[in-house]
């Protein structure tokens, strides 16, 4: 089969078409026909070598397609069904992929927006359970109009919380059509997001879940995203942890960071305390400022794959593809992806 792969580190220039296996799914696993896979950051973070991987690789942990073959014990999915979800390991950008997390394609859904999910929303979902968004709170997210950011506002709304993004002016409509209260990047946002606050209510009491030592290993639900699990609110605290109430009267409940733009000591200052911070795009501010960070290999939130599609097909969610490129093309999309210029999910699709 034909897949994305390299065996040096370096530009676009080194990704090629490669000849590799067919793969074959193991026990509760699916192997589609892919017809769409998700382009993210990781992707050329890996490809520049920064992830510490051996040579060679293959590139890509989210596709959509039609299901060509089923695993042992798999119920619920047939060959024939349109699936989407994340590969075990990488290998979602080739004709053919084994989809270890999956769950059908809602009936609203094309390949390509199918594809564009589940990055997206697993680290939107795993973000917000870690740092405890609950119905009632007020969130700051910064970075609030992106893909990750634009998942996160509306499955934060979806839970009930009240939402502030960062954004820039041009993307304020945007935002608000969210569910979103929006205010700028820059300068300012502490004042601006003060001003946002007082214009709308919020509860001086919000019961914050008490954090282990190591917050980036905070237990969440996963399902094997085969069967859905019910609904989206996620439980009261992460499993085993206790309750905690605070007195604390900030600007903000919680403040979440997506876009890694050097405001954590703002994000602070709304928040009450770096306790009530968390980021998934600056490890080093994490560190210098005691903000707890989310790594994607800890506490993944794959229930959210099963269960979208109920948020989807009520019109409470939508992710955009903001450009699609043949799998042949995949060096172009690189480029596109790296220029950071494109709004919404940049995907590859197999003709």
């Amino acid at each position: 089969m034909k897949a994305v792969g390299f065996s040096r580190f370096g530009g676009p220039e080194v990704l090629e078409i490669v000849d590799l296996p067919e793969p074959h799914p193991g026990p509760g696993e699916v192997r589609i026909a892919v017809r769409a896979a998700g382009l993210n950051a990781s992707d050329w973070k890996k490809r520049q070598g920064l992830l510490d991987q051996e040579l060679p690789q293959t590139m890509g942990y989210e596709a959509a397609g039609i299901v060509d073959e089923v695993g042992e014990g798999v119920t619920g999915v047939a060959v024939g069904d349109r699936v989407f979800g994340f590969t075990a390991a990488s290998g979602a950008q080739a004709e053919l992929a084994v989809l270890s997390c999956y769950a059908p394609i809602p009936p609203s859904l094309g390949f390509a927006e199918a594809a564009a999910l589940p990055a997206a929303i697993e680290t939107a979902a795993r973000a917000l359970d870690q740092l405890g968004v609950e119905s009632g709170a007020t969130v700051l997210i910064n970075g609030a109009s992106g893909t990750v950011g634009s998942a996160a506002v509306q499955l934060a709304v979806a839970r009930g919380a009240r939402v502030i993004g960062t954004g820039s002016p041009a993307r304020h409509d945007f935002l608000r059509s969210l569910g979103a209260d929006p205010v700028a990047y820059g300068a300012g946002l502490a004042e601006w997001s003060r001003s946002e606050v007082c214009r709308g209510s919020r509860r001086p009491r919000f019961p914050l879940a008490a954090r282990p030592e190591d917050p980036s290993t905070t237990p969440v639900r996963e399902s094997p995203g085969r069967t859905p699990s019910g609904n989206l609110d996620p439980p009261n605290t992460p499993e085993g942890l206790p309750i905690a109430t605070t007195d604390r009267v900030g600007a903000v409940d919680l403040a979440l960071d997506v876009a890694g733009s050097g405001v954590l000591p703002e994000l602070i200052a709304l928040a009450g305390g770096p306790e009530h911070v968390l980021t998934i795009a600056d490890f080093a501010g994490a560190q210098r400022h005691g903000v707890r960070f989310s790594r994607g290999d800890a506490g993944r939130a794959l229930y959210v794959v099963a269960e979208i599609g109920e948020l989807i097909e009520s019109g409470r969610f939508s992710l955009p593809v903001g450009q699609t490129f043949p799998l042949t093309e995949v060096a172009e999309a690189h480029r596109v992806g790296e220029a950071g210029r494109v709004r919404g999910k940049l995907v590859l699709l197999n003709d």
